[in-house]
């Protein structure tokens, strides 16, 4: 049985994965408020938006996390494409989530699909990115804590989705966005525990990338792509406030009453 650690850096990855996972989740939301407010166009790319912003802070979340999982005795590698197709499946499925409460005519309907279908997308991301992982080895799994992941992961996603209509205050937006994070995180660490892994020792070369060859600079970009939505969203005007400077520019151009 191979010895594994998740705190191969001590706690910086935890640390570092669940603001990741924070700043996500705290986007997603403001952009799922901000669609609430919008109709046509802009409700589709404030939903888009949201989808690719929870999407990636998850993946990045799981990524970074993964810099410390080191078993004793193999180096590991991980499988570029499934990679890539763990990435391209959380937002997809997020995005899927997003659009049926955005769109959905059942308001707790629509809450109960999207929290599903976003919550089965997480953990799919989640175990995808494992299946990439290559290895001198066998790799198991606990069922009672990938079942545990799984209904973690729709918990939280439900939970992220009922805050995006409800939440729009910051402070009250930023504490929803910090427990996302922590519920991310935990099922992260949950299906993390479900593993096992049966070192085979042997000589051959392992096929795939390295963390620091491909997913780290990835995950990066992704970082650097949150950080600035982030900035974007901040700057622009909620709908509230276009509606405001619509008024205040109408009363301006009104004739002036003869006094």
């Amino acid at each position: 049985m191979g010895s594994m650690t998740e705190l191969g850096y001590g706690w910086l990855t935890p640390i570092l994965s669940y603001l990741m996972a924070v700043l996500g989740s705290g986007l997603g939301l403001r952009c799922m408020v901000r669609a609430v407010g919008s109709t046509g166009r802009a409700k589709r790319n404030w939903l888009i938006t949201g989808a690719s912003a929870i999407g990636s802070g998850i993946w990045t979340m799981h990524f970074v996390a993964m810099l410390g999982f080191t078993v004793t005795g193999t180096e590991i590698r991980y499988n570029v494409p499934l990679t890539v197709l763990s990435l391209l499946g959380a937002m997809v499925c997020v995005g899927l989530g997003a659009f049926a409460v955005g769109y959905g005519k059942h308001r707790y309907r629509s809450l109960l699909l999207g929290g599903t279908t976003t919550g089965l997308g997480v953990a799919a991301m989640h175990y995808i990115g494992m299946l990439a992982l290559n290895l001198h080895g066998r790799i198991g799994y606990s069922p009672a804590a990938v079942a545990l992941s799984v209904v973690i992961a729709i918990a939280a996603s439900t939970a992220a989705l009922w805050a995006g209509l409800n939440i729009s205050g910051p402070i009250a937006a930023a504490g929803a966005s910090l427990v996302m994070g922590l519920a991310v995180s935990s099922m992260h660490y949950t299906g993390m525990d479900a593993v096992s892994v049966q070192v085979q020792p042997a000589d051959t070369p392992l096929h795939g990338a390295t963390l620091m060859q491909f997913i780290f600079p990835l995950a990066v970009g992704l970082g650097s792509y949150l950080f600035l939505t982030s900035a974007f969203v901040a700057l622009s005007p909620t709908a509230q406030q276009r509606a405001a400077n619509a008024s205040a520019e109408g009363l301006r151009h009104l004739p002036a009453v003869p006094q």
